[in-house]
């Protein structure tokens, strides 16, 4: 009888280990078709926090047609590198306008995140590329959206969706969530760990 357990017990592993490989191997190609938006605001003050949404909303339709006709993240990477410069600008004058100093910079940069839950679907924890404007000290809560495809560009004129760019399997898990919060907590535990080891 206690062989009989011990086996059932090995194959419920075994088969958990191979979900959760299978669930991995999707959450490494989310983080591969995407590019995600960061914006930190100078502080967690209310004016800091108001300014940061205006930054964004003006970064947004900046970036409206940067990505139109694009096909893959390496091909949005080589579009949002060149707008870069005018993109910082519209940030940098937003700033400006609103009767503030501070001094903006971005950068396409790889940086971690936790998992994230937007109106497109939940992202899994880890590295992904990502456009990352700082504004002034850049101490405050910041704000995040997925750049490419542009679901957070709300006046693109090339809508794309997730999945234009994601195997079905990766677009199951972004757009099925629920179904797979124990996983998604698991993973984020591993990048976590990960994370920190880097």
């Amino acid at each position: 009888m206690k062989r009989w357990i011990k086996a059932v017990c090995g194959a419920v592993v075994v088969c958990m280990v191979l979900s959760l490989c299978g669930f991995a191997g999707n959450c490494a190609a989310v983080r591969d078709s995407v590019v995600r938006l960061h914006i930190l605001a100078n502080s967690d003050s209310e004016e800091d926090q108001a300014l940061k949404l205006k930054v964004r909303d003006a970064v947004t339709a900046a970036g409206a047609g940067v990505l139109d006709g694009v096909t893959d993240r390496e091909q949005a990477e080589e579009r949002l590198q060149d707008a870069l410069p005018r993109l910082i600008k519209t940030a940098q004058q937003c700033v400006y306008d609103e009767g503030y100093s501070y001094p903006v910079t971005a950068e396409l940069t790889t940086m971690y995140f936790g998992t994230r839950t937007y109106d497109s679907g939940t992202f899994p924890a880890g590295r992904y590329r990502a456009v990352r404007f700082s504004i002034g000290e850049a101490k405050g809560k910041n704000w995040w959206c997925v750049m490419y495809p542009p679901l957070c560009v709300s006046a693109a004129t090339d809508k794309a969706s997730l999945s234009d760019v994601m195997s079905e399997g990766a677009c199951t898990i972004v757009n099925d969530a629920p179904r797979y919060a124990v996983r998604f907590k698991v993973v984020e535990w591993f990048e976590t760990i990960l994370e920190w080891i880097r």
